[in-house]
Parts: structure tokens; sequence; C-alpha cells
């Protein structure tokens, strides 16, 4: 058995029957990934609280034993019995952070809750649910295995559940001369970055390599540090970096692109700050502010920078550009 909580200070005993809660929580699909080993030990505590445990796992107890916790109750077992101090006024801590893993994958039910309570109702009974009961008091006998096993054949796993639904709120994003795809996070500015990827580079930078893509969740979603450090590109952790960057090797030109939807587009300000940072690039610089629509583009017109390109999602095959005396090159 892994030891999931290295960091504890607690009785040696309770340790053990900490971690050993936490290996049947991860056997029955709850995630940690989010977790912190503080908030994992929490969670620990307050399912063992809920079951009866501390020490024999043959002991445990269901609702259909009766148990029906308060959160105060279970606060009031967890500082007599495995060496905590959390205070009772935490029992709301108790319901929305450690037992909602819990009961959301129906380990633990609000059993006992009066007709029409609400939510938040610190009243509520909590107790195992009588199938995991069933499970639990198997463990580390010759039989937990095989009840393992049964238990887990006809659910839906938490872990897989929200696996599930994070790869549902992406943007697939198909990068130009590569078989690579990538996924964005949900979101306008998002499906604003897909439509240039996908739409306005291979209308307007034929031969572009994407080099730099950022995220809304993840500031440095895909880079290619070795071609932007060829190119003499700035220091690659600088805060300024724009939202997507291409490079045309037929033409030497570095393609900087802001994708507008709730920050500023490619104004004069902004220009001359890029300028000064890429004074070293080899490439020539092509400034671009792009848009979904029409109605976004008219809310920025006014501090879109003069010889800069703007390019607008559902007008795909169209240019707008800010003077200068070439279309679609640097100035």
């Amino acid at each position: 058995m892994k030891n999931y909580i290295t960091k504890s200070n607690k009785a040696k005993a309770i340790q053990k029957i900490i971690n050993e809660a936490l290996d049947i929580l991860e056997s029955v699909g709850i995630p940690f990934n989010n977790k912190s080993e503080r908030g994992l030990e929490r969670m620990a505590v307050s399912f063992l609280a809920v079951a009866g445990i501390t020490k024999d796992w043959k002991r445990a107890k269901s609702s259909e034993d009766n148990i029906h916790l308060k959160t105060r109750e279970i606060i009031q077992i967890i500082n007599q019995n495995f060496e905590e101090n959390i205070s009772s006024g935490s029992y709301d801590d108790i319901r929305r952070k450690d037992l909602k893993l819990l009961v959301l994958a129906d380990l633990v039910v609000n059993s006992g809750v009066k007709k029409g309570s609400a939510t938040n109702d610190p009243t509520r009974g909590y107790g195992l649910h009588p199938e995991f009961k069933a499970l639990i008091v198997q463990y580390k006998t010759n039989g937990w295995t095989k009840a393992l096993k049964t238990f887990n054949k006809n659910r839906l796993l938490l872990s897989e559940v929200l696996a599930r639904k994070r790869n549902l709120d992406k943007i697939p994003v198909k990068l130009p001369f590569r078989k690579e795809e990538i996924e964005l996070s949900l979101g306008k500015h998002n499906v604003l970055q897909k439509a240039i990827i996908e739409e306005f580079l291979p209308r307007f930078g034929s031969d572009c390599e994407v080099l730099y893509i950022g995220d809304t969740l993840n500031k440095i979603l895909h880079i290619n540090e070795m071609k932007l450090k060829k190119l003499n590109f700035f220091e690659l952790s600088h805060d300024e970096l724009p939202d997507i960057i291409a490079y045309s090797k037929k033409n030497n030109w570095l393609y900087l692109i802001e994708a507008v939807h709730s920050s500023g587009p490619m104004s004069e300000t902004r220009v001359l700050e890029l300028k000064k940072m890429l004074k070293k690039c080899t490439a020539e610089l092509i400034f671009i502010t792009s848009f979904l629509t029409r109605t976004e583009f008219r809310k920025w017109m006014l501090d879109v920078a003069w010889e800069t390109e703007v390019w607008i999602a559902d007008n795909p095959d169209h240019l707008v550009h800010f003077n200068g005396h070439k279309f679609l090159g640097a100035y």
C-alpha cells in the first residue's frame, strides 16, 4: 500500500488507517489529482468518521445501521479519534470539500434529511451507502480483490466521469502542416484562436508554421522554442507574448496575432512595445488583430494601430488593412 500522506505528525496507527482509507477511495475511483495532501487527509478522516472506523474495517456501519451523522458530529468524531482540532464552525467545509466527492460518487449518502431542508442545512445526516459498506468490510481480507472487482464492474467511476467531462470541455485544434492536434480550453477567446489557426493561416499564411499558442488556462500551451530562438525572439517567459505566433519561411515573416475577446487589439502602444522587444529578431514582423465578429471589431476599431492588419472570423476571406504602403507585409 502506498503512503498518500507523508507530512503528517500524527501517531503511526492513525497515519496507517488514513492511508488505508485513501487506498480504498482511490480503488473505487475517487480522483486525487486536484487534492493537496491536507485535502486528502481531511477527506480520509471524514470518510473514517462516517464509516465509524478507527482501527478495524470489519466494524464499518452504513445508513442501514441507522447512521445519520450531522456535520458537527463528524467534526467531533474526527477531533476525538484522529488528532485533529477542527473548529465546530467549519461544519460547512465537511459538506462542501471533505465529503463532496464521496457523495458525488454515491459512496456516502445524505440520509435522514428533513423534507424541504436547505442543501446547506447543517443538520443533514451522512452515512455510508450500504453497498460500499459491504465492500469495505472485506478490506485486507482474501475476499477484497474479488469484492472490489464486483463493486466496480457496473459502476461509472467518478474519476472517469470527471475526466470525460474535462475532455468534452475542450476545443480540438489541428495545427497546419502537422499531424498533431492540440486541445484548447472552452471559451470564446479560444473559439477565435481555433479559427485563426484553421481559417486565417491557410488563407493568408500559406506556409506558416505555428510557433506559439497561449490558452486561457495554460499560458504556454504549444511552443517551438528552438525555432523562436533561431529568430532571436525575446525571452520566452515574458508576459507580453501575443496570443499566437506563426512563421512564414518563404517570406521570412513572423505573424504576431492577438485574438481579441475581452482584452485589447494591436494598439499603437502594443506594437511599439513588441517592436522594441523584437529589435534583434531576424524576421519581418506582421501585426494582426483578430475578432470573432464585425460587432466586436467596431468596439475596438479606434484602438487598432496603423500599419497593422485586422481579420474577422465571420468574414474569413477578407482583411481590413490599416493604411501603409503594402498589404500584409512588414513596415
